[in-house]
C-alpha cells in the first residue's frame, strides 16, 4: 500500500490534510511495468488518475497503421524522484473521458499508482475543499502542458516541419 508520506509528495495533494490523504489512500492501487510496456493507450477509457512513483513514463501519440510507437513520438516524459511523484491521466476529469496519448515505461521498471476517477469524485462530493485543491492544481498542470505544446508547435513551424495551419 502506498504511504501517506508518498501521497504527500504528489504536488496535487500537497495542500491536503493527513485525513484527506488517508481518504485517497484507500483507493490507491499500485502497479509495476517493465521497459517497453504500455500503461494505457491513446483512446482508452480514462477511468484513472495515474501517479508515477518510481521510474520514467513517456507520453506518446500512436502512429497510424499499427506501427510501433517510438521515442520520436514522445510528447512528454515523467520521471519520479524522491521529492515529487508525477501525475498523469487528467483526461479522466475531462469529457469525453478518453486518454489523449499513450503511456510507456521507458526505464527498466516503473511503479505507478492508479486512483479511480469515480472514487475521487465521490470524495470531492463529500469534501469540496479537497476537490477544489486537487482540481486547482490540475488546472495549473493543464495550462503548463498547453504552454509546452504551443512552444513545441512553434519550434516545428520555425523549422518548416509544419507546412500550414
Amino acid at each position: 500500500m502506498i504511504s501517506l508520506k508518498d501521497l504527500d509528495k504528489v504536488q496535487a495533494f500537497k495542500e491536503l490534510s493527513d485525513e484527506q490523504l488517508a481518504a485517497i489512500q484507500q483507493f490507491c492501487v499500485k502497479q509495476e511495468f517493465k521497459r517497453g510496456e504500455r500503461l494505457f493507450k491513446e483512446g482508452d477509457a480514462a477511468d484513472y488518475l495515474w501517479l508515477v512513483v518510481d521510474g520514467q513514463v513517456d507520453l506518446r501519440f500512436e502512429l497510424p497503421g499499427n506501427r510501433p510507437s517510438t521515442d520520436e513520438t514522445t510528447i512528454s516524459s515523467f520521471e519520479a524522484d524522491e521529492q515529487k511523484k508525477r501525475i498523469l491521466g487528467w483526461s479522466c476529469f475531462i469529457p469525453p473521458y478518453k486518454m489523449m496519448l499513450s503511456a510507456y515505461c521507458v526505464t527498466r521498471t516503473c511503479s505507478v499508482i492508479q486512483i479511480s476517477r469515480q472514487s475521487l469524485l465521490d470524495l470531492f462530493d463529500q469534501d469540496p475543499l479537497m476537490g477544489y485543491r486537487v482540481m486547482s492544481y490540475l488546472i495549473k498542470v493543464l495550462g503548463y502542458r498547453f504552454q509546452q505544446f504551443q512552444n513545441e508547435l512553434a519550434k516545428c513551424k520555425g523549422h518548416g516541419i509544419l507546412n500550414s495551419w
